[in-house]
């Protein structure tokens, strides 16, 4: 490994997409498994898309005296147990709890309780400034909740009415027929880092549906697979943040919502922080990076670290306990990084896998489930047709493009967009198109993909050149991964896709880029810890991709 310009496009040093091993012209098996419909991943969008359907299938056979017959829905999910992989802010609009559950109250619902009050602040180092709350960040009416809990509750809501819950089984493929989307293939497991089988070896399972559904959440390798298969396109490309959180026991209690601007973060990058109440003891805090940043210094987990040595965070974290650590990417594009097409031949894309997510109002768990619905009540007239062609499925797309999801993102589309002339510049324009319900700076900004922006190595802080974790405050990211709860075998396939001769320069910006510690420089050398990953995307952005290992590996989060 020898240095080069320091300059660093991090596209030039990644693999392209291996979607020969992702798209599988390949009918399933002898020992396939058969369901009518098929979602993958077990988040939000998935969850509600399968109890919806289920509702409306049940419905439907009840009005007609069980014409359709029994409908087999699954939901497909890599983590042993829903909930293990699923992190988030999170404040919930429950809207779409109230279409799923119009017979239950809030307090019925699984959240940690009504938003009472919030503030926006402004950090310097050492300082706080109170700024007034713009007008999509307002929560008056939304909940605080544990994401964890919100889809272990929705999972039992969908076995009560007959949904299969399938956990530990990571979806490598999909199979498909003449352009038809035909099933998933599972990824084996019970390797050793070589590849050869253990005693323990279990082949891969091909499942087949006249429908898959794709709610894998950010950045979905099978979304991503599939769209570049059916060369589908969007007017902008999707951009990324990454977001490192941490649940904590305090002894101080916090009585409001709370998000920040400035401070740690360098003036020319986008993101903030937020503090949530859980209960009386118990906050969720984290910080959200733009990976579009310049600075091939800059490392999110540290800028996380820093962050609580902030007057405002350490008064109510000192003499508390750090529970949980996690970390993932959001798909922070809008409007103009939705794919064109959000459906095909058997196949639909629902929630952060399609970039509904709206940064403006850091809202993005009510589109996914409203996706999800969407999703059903197509699939119901596609059930009732017997037709799961593009043509017929497409009236999903149709019904997002007229629902609240679209005319949410269309106010808001550039907002996010107007900070590629920097924090203080695009405050400026964002609060005019607030004003301007959109109109003002209107036009499409067109914008570079994460990958494609150049970096270089600024001189680093002196603070985080010698950044030295005290345990109790502050944290290295092997004990963060500790905090994950991660359950990988040490002695797991990589599942990383590393591209050749990887430079010295662009080695020390992967291991800046990754919160997990999985790519470190030691002799000169780019060093690997497969296991370490948490499956949070953000190298897959800038990086070495990521592919899915076998079921149960990763982060085993309780309380996210």
């Amino acid at each position: 490994m020898t240095a080069t310009n320091p300059n660093i496009i991090p596209a030039n040093y990644q693999k392209e997409l291996p979607l020969v091993e992702i798209i599988i012209n390949e009918k399933p098996g002898e020992e396939r498994v058969d369901f009518d419909i098929v979602f993958v991943g077990a988040g939000p969008a998935s969850l509600a898309g399968a109890i919806k359907l289920a509702q409306l299938v049940k419905q439907e056979n009840e009005k007609t005296g069980g014409r359709l017959g029994e409908i087999q829905i699954a939901v497909v999910e890599k983590a042993n147990e829903v909930g293990q992989h699923i992190l988030s802010g999170a404040i919930i609009n429950c809207r779409a709890f109230r279409e799923l559950f119009p017979d239950l109250k809030a307090e019925e619902f699984p959240f940690c309780g009504p938003v009472k009050g919030e503030k926006v602040l402004f950090l310097t180092k050492k300082k706080t400034i109170r700024l007034p709350t713009p007008p999509p960040m307002k929560n008056h009416g939304n909940f605080v909740a544990s994401l964890c809990e919100v889809t272990r509750w929705l999972a039992q809501k969908a076995e009560e009415l007959g949904v299969n819950i399938i956990t530990g089984f990571p979806v490598k493929g999909l199979l498909v027929e003449n352009n038809q989307v035909i099933g998933v293939r599972t990824s084996d497991s019970g390797k050793n880092r070589d590849g050869k089988p253990l005693e323990n070896y279990q082949p891969s399972t091909d499942i087949a549906a006249k429908v898959v559904v794709l709610g894998e959440g950010s950045r979905g390798l099978l979304t991503l697979g599939f769209l570049k298969w059916q060369n589908i396109k969007s007017p902008n490309p999707q951009i990324y943040a990454q977001g490192v959180k941490e649940i904590w026991q305090t002894k101080t209690p916090l009585k409001e919502v709370v998000h920040t601007m400035g401070w740690p973060l360098p003036a020319d990058v986008f993101g903030g922080s937020f503090m949530y109440p859980m209960s009386e003891n118990l906050v969720a805090l984290g910080i959200v990076v733009g990976l579009d940043y310049e600075d091939a210094n800059l490392d999110p987990h540290y800028l996380l670290q820093e962050m609580k040595t902030h007057p405002f965070f350490r008064k109510y974290l000192e003499g508390g306990e750090r529970l949980e650590w996690g970390a993932k990417t959001i798909p922070e594009g809008g409007y103009y990084s939705l794919p064109e097409k959000l459906s095909g031949n058997g196949v639909m894309i629902v929630g952060d896998s399609a970039g509904l997510v709206d940064v403006p109002s850091l809202k993005g768990i009510h589109y996914a489930m409203s996706s999800g619905i969407l999703t059903a009540q197509t699939i119901l007239e596609a059930l009732k047709r017997n037709d799961f062609s593009v043509e017929s499925l497409g009236w999903y797309d149709r019904a997002v493009k007229e629902s609240f999801i679209i005319k949410d993102l269309w106010k808001r589309r550039n907002m996010r967009l107007t900070f590629k002339s920097g924090f203080y510049w695009g405050s400026v324009k964002a609060s005019l198109m607030q004003i301007s319900g959109g109109r003002l700076f209107g036009k499409r900004i067109e914008i570079t993909a994460d990958s494609q922006v150049p970096r270089s190595f600024s001189p680093p802080k002196s603070g985080y050149a010698t950044f030295q974790p005290d345990g109790k405050l502050t944290f290295s990211k092997l004990d963060s991964v500790f905090k994950s709860g991660n359950a990988t075998r040490d002695n797991i396939p990589s599942h990383l896709i590393v591209g050749e001769n990887v430079p010295l320069e662009v080695a020390e910006f992967y291991s800046h880029v990754c919160p997990a510690g999985v790519y470190e420089v030691a002799e000169g050398k780019l060093h690997i810890s497969p296991p370490n990953c948490i499956d949070c995307k953000a190298t897959d952005v800038l990086a070495p991709r990521w592919t899915p290992r076998e079921g149960g590996s990763g982060p085993r989060y309780k309380r996210m």
